[in-house]
């Protein structure tokens, strides 16, 4: 291939630039043009380009968020707006393209590679909730964010002796919760993959209350899917008389530099990507399987289910309190 291109697309995550920088300089280094499109797939139908140099791409490592900008596109939802894409790809002559996003933007990459322009999907998506990969870029990045919110929220939580209800992304997915409270040393973590029960947890809040010594002051971490923070918080303090106050870290969790997993991960990935395509070959997602880069066919990665982390849940209920 002579000319790629690389977008970024649905909700943007830590290491999303690192990606396009390892994208464009292993492509460029290979001999080829690299278009960047800017917001997805909205940019590819409404032609928003940017030609990628090794000095478009210098300094943005270190960078939250997406160079290329991001946005979701429904038209590309069905296969009118897909053959809109592949008569623009064909008319900038691009051969191929880099797709970095999720599930969404995955069957939109699965489309166009069906009709002849091959694509390779990286996984970017801080809930790690893509299925054929153990590691999806900005997860890393989104936990750290966290877990350093968390702490903060500790302090004033301890000083009042509070209970804070702390609601993580995780829309459909509890990974970040369950490692999150497991690192901020949380009392519990409340997800949609495993049954909670509040009443249990009111009672051993009750439990350690009245312990000689014991702890006044808690947190529970709630994913985003869960929902009704405010709810389970109110309960919460209804059961235990313990003042409890509801906090949603939101969209702070997408933001900030990238740490040095997210930037390695995605150098790696996005390496990989360009190497598929050099070889002519698409329609693939590139993910990580047992520490390993590696590369799955995009239809059978897309129907894999991906087993929850039952054992660091067990852990955590092990260690609470």
């Amino acid at each position: 291939m002579k000319k790629i291109g690389v977008l970024t697309s649905g909700g943007d995550a830590p290491g999303m630039n690192a990606a396009v920088r390892a994208v464009t300089r292993t492509a460029l280094s290979k001999g080829m043009e690299v278009v960047g499109i800017q917001r997805g797939y909205v940019g590819l139908l409404n032609r928003e380009f940017v030609n990628m140099t090794a000095r478009t791409v210098s300094g943005i490592i270190q960078r939250g968020g997406t160079c290329l900008y991001t946005a979701r596109c429904p038209e590309f939802r069905n296969m009118d707006g897909v053959m809109k894409g592949k008569a623009v790809c064909e008319e900038i002559g691009l051969e191929g393209l880099v797709v970095i996003g999720g599930d969404g933007s995955f069957r939109g990459a699965g489309d166009l590679s069906s009709v002849g322009i091959p694509c390779i999907g990286i996984p970017g998506t801080i809930d790690n909730d893509i299925s054929c990969t153990e590691y999806t870029i900005g997860y890393d990045t989104a936990m750290n964010t966290a877990v350093e919110m968390i702490d903060k929220l500790r302090d004033t939580t301890q000083s009042h002796d509070r209970c804070s209800v702390v609601e993580v992304m995780g829309r459909r997915a509890g990974y970040i919760a369950v490692n999150v409270a497991i690192g901020a040393g949380a009392e519990a973590a409340l997800t949609l993959e495993r049954p909670y029960d509040l009443n249990a947890i009111a009672a051993k809040m009750t439990k350690t209350l009245s312990e000689k010594g014991g702890k006044h002051h808690f947190i529970i971490v709630v994913a985003e899917g869960v929902g009704q923070t405010e709810n389970i918080a109110r309960e919460i303090q209804e059961m235990t008389g313990v003042e409890s106050r509801a906090t949603v870290l939101g969209h702070v969790q997408r933001g900030g530099a990238p740490t040095m997993r997210d930037r390695i991960v995605a150098t790696e990935m996005g390496y990989h990507a360009v190497e598929l395509l050099e070889q002519g070959i698409g329609n693939r997602i590139v993910g990580m399987k047992e520490g390993k880069i590696y590369d799955v066919d995009l239809q059978e990665g897309l129907a894999m289910k991906k087993p929850f982390i039952d054992h660091l849940y067990d852990i955590l209920l092990e260690t609470a309190y």
